[in-house]
Order: C-alpha cells, then sequence, then structure tokens
C-alpha cells in the first residue's frame, strides 16, 4: 500500500520520520568512512532522548488511540517501538551490530507506519478528531547537534586536501619561474637583435 496524500494534523509525524530516515543514512554514511562505533552511538542516543522517544510518545499518546487497541497495526507498531528502544539503549559490547540493526529496523517502521498505519489512522478519524490532533501536536524545528557530525567528515576532508593540492601545485609554479598561472599573462620570449625583422 502507498502512502496518501497527508491531511494537514499527521503532516507533522510525517516531517519527523524524515528526520529518522536520515539518522538511518548518517549511520550507513559512517560506516562507509570508516567511523568508529563508540561516536556514532553518541549521536543515536542524543538522537533517541532529544527526538524518537518523544515523537513515539506523541504517537502513542494522541495519534494511536484513534484505532482500536486491538487493530494490528496499533499492535505491530507498538511493538516495534519498544524493540527499537530495547536496540537504543542496548549494552551489546557489538555497536556496529546494534548501529546496523537499529538503521535496518527503524526504517521498516517507518515505511510501515507511512504506507499502512497512517492511511487507516486518517481514514478512520472524523474532521473533527484530525482537527484536534492538528491542535494536540505540533511540529519542533529539528536542530542538528554539530558536536560530531561524522556523516560528512571524509566530505570536508577532502576539501582540505584539494586545497592542500592546489597550493602545491601553485608553489611548484613559482619555484619554476611560471608565473602564468598566477598572472594570468603571456609570457614574451626575447629576440636576438640579428633576428629582427628590418
Amino acid at each position: 500500500m502507498l502512502p496518501q496524500k497527508r491531511h494537514t494534523s499527521l503532516q507533522p509525524l510525517s516531517r519527523e520520520h524524515h528526520q529518522a530516515l536520515l539518522l538511518c543514512w548518517k549511520f550507513r554514511q559512517g560506516f562507509s568512512k570508516g567511523v568508529e562505533p563508540e561516536r556514532m552511538k553518541k549521536y543515536a542516543e542524543w538522537f533517541w532522548t532529544s527526538y524518537l522517544a518523544p515523537h513515539f510518545k506523541a504517537e502513542e499518546k494522541t495519534f494511536f488511540p484513534i484505532l482500536d487497541k486491538e487493530h494490528p497495526g496499533i499492535i505491530k507498531a507498538l511493538k516495534q517501538h519498544k524493540q527499537l528502544e530495547a536496540m537504543f539503549h542496548s549494552s551489546d559490547s557489538d555497536i556496529a551490530y546494534t548501529l546496523r540493526q537499529i538503521a535496518f529496523e527503524l526504517e521498516q517502521h517507518i515505511r510501515f507506519e507511512e504506507r499502512e498505519l497512517f492511511n487507516d489512522i486518517q481514514e478512520s478519524a472524523s474532521p473533527a478528531q484530525l482537527e484536534e490532533l492538528a491542535k494536540l501536536h505540533t511540529e519542533e524545528k529539528f536542530e542538528e547537534n554539530i558536536e560530531d557530525m561524522f556523516w560528512v567528515e571524509e566530505a570536508e576532508e577532502k576539501k582540505e586536501l584539494k586545497s592542500a593540492a592546489k597550493k602545491e601545485l601553485e608553489n611548484r609554479a613559482l619555484k619554476s619561474g611560471n608565473t602564468t598561472a598566477n598572472t594570468g599573462k603571456r609570457e614574451r620570449k626575447a629576440v636576438r637583435p640579428e633576428n629582427r625583422k628590418k
């Protein structure tokens, strides 16, 4: 089932889901760059406390009650919430495995809510309920944790290497007496008097 056009009351949750999907992407970027798992775990702990835990709470308290508590989608979503919470609080020594597990399970959870559960909530809610949802949950602007942006680390290093390489080429040109690259002017060759045209 594909996600349908969201009612305005559900759009804030969908935008919050986008940030959670970005978390999964950041983990994958970190692994591809060889970032230490401990650094990513620290970011994951911040993301859970500051962002994902409040998001889960809002869903469970405000949006899920639109459907019956025995609704299969609600049962599945609540189970996934508990599993993800356990992963974020895991003390497993294999941190890399846990982070990869979080990235996979969180992405699957969000896809399920967007493609199935939110459709059911939107279809079941009355216009009055949807308006009340809009009042009960407002989107908070996401403020990135810039303390350790590990997912862009390599890009910054490449910029530094490119800048250093450019300076090295300029220095070599200066040492060889080639100033054309710096002045943009064509060098004129000296012509001996006897070779000049009369």
